[in-house]
């Protein structure tokens, strides 16, 4: 039988690794200290943020990982680190889809980090104007949902702002039961989004069978209510229960497990090449036979793998429309850039959106 090592030195061992491991992290902190410096003698301004640089270093995280942490795990220590380091710098401003407590603000805490400052809106455009004014540096909009599909107000706001697009993240949407409840047979009305209701219909049949459900105007709003409301539950995001401190009663009630969504973020930048980029653009052809086809051929012929295509209309003439296509590569890839240039030369109206990293994890 192998020798047990006794608890005390397996602390010992902790305690000494922690000292070194907040060492390091504070070096890293000075090291970024330093950066802003150089940049401001060089004549930065604005934001020090860097996308293409924030996807670079958490992918060669990933490389490096043996375990045991999962790269999701050590993903997401490392974006804490880099997001404290970079308040040093200059703190940020980004603005959400509110109230605290929705996915979206999750979807802002995921990408960026905890030290940024999370401006709560009330509507996409209101993101978007935040932005395109300055009084934020960054917006975070939902663009697509696995199971509803496009978000639709995001694609038409696009049509009248010239920001890009810097980024996406991707949350996978666990709903859950959440209150000042100790049973399911203390709750007599469950409150939450009409979206949320429907995700978790066969749960809530199959456990709250004749419970009042109440549809509000998002599940922060639901989370809110039931922190003020006796005998009732939220079904929410997790950021929701920290935000009202709330109890998780019981987590992912979801009846579909995979459904993701799609954020994305914009802003004035344009990230360089990282090698695993995307690239998103708009087109409007006009109204005449094989449009699209003369949109997609380009990418056909030149091996450029497109990852969505999503047509609204332009609301310039009768069933004329724009089509929103991301397609896998950055713009300025010698492949990608001769794709575009055929398809400007084959419609009425080209724009390019934005070419990102693809989102880590």
């Amino acid at each position: 039988m192998l020798p047990i090592t006794p608890l005390s030195e397996l602390r010992d061992t902790i305690d000494a690794i922690d000292e070194q491991i907040l060492q390091l992290i504070n070096q890293r902190a000075a090291c970024a200290m330093e950066v802003a410096k150089t940049k401001i003698a060089q004549g930065e301004q604005g934001t020090f943020y860097r996308p293409d640089r924030e996807s670079l270093v958490l992918r060669r995280i990933m490389e490096l990982n043996q375990g045991p942490l999962s790269d999701e795990t050590a993903v997401r220590f490392f974006r804490e680190i880099m997001s404290a380091c970079l308040a040093l710098e200059k703190p940020m401003d980004i603005a959400f889809l509110g109230p605290e407590g929705t996915f979206t603000q999750q979807a802002v805490f995921k990408h960026f980090g905890h030290a940024v400052k999370a401006i709560p809106v009330s509507s996409i455009n209101e993101i978007f104007s935040a932005v395109e004014t300055g009084h934020c540096q960054f917006g975070v909009v939902p663009v697509e949902n696995s199971t509803e599909g496009v978000i639709s107000h995001t694609l038409d706001r696009f049509s009248t702002s010239t920001l890009n697009i810097c980024g996406e993240v991707e949350i996978r949407v666990h709903q859950n039961l959440m209150g000042h409840i100790t049973s399911l047979e203390d709750i007599t009305e469950v409150f939450s989004h009409q979206q949320s209701l429907a995700q978790c219909r066969q749960w809530l049949d199959n456990h709250l069978p004749g419970v009042k459900l109440t549809a509000v105007n998002s599940n922060a709003e639901a989370a809110r209510l039931a922190s003020t409301t006796k005998q009732s539950a939220a079904i929410a995001g997790i950021v929701a229960a920290d935000v009202y401190n709330l109890d998780i009663f019981v987590k992912n009630i979801e009846d579909e497990p995979n459904n993701t969504t799609r954020f994305i973020i914009i802003g004035q930048q344009s990230p360089s090449i990282t090698g695993n980029d995307k690239t998103s653009l708009v087109v409007s052809t006009g109204n005449q036979p094989g449009a699209l086809h003369k949109i997609l051929e380009p990418f056909a012929k030149f091996g450029i793998g497109m990852v969505n295509i999503e047509s609204r209309p332009s609301r310039q003439g009768l069933w004329d429309y724009l089509f929103f296509i991301d397609i896998d590569g950055h713009h300025e890839d010698a492949v990608v850039a001769q794709a575009l240039d055929t398809v400007k030369d084959s419609v009425k109206m080209f724009r390019l959106l934005g070419s990102y990293p693809k989102a880590v994890l």
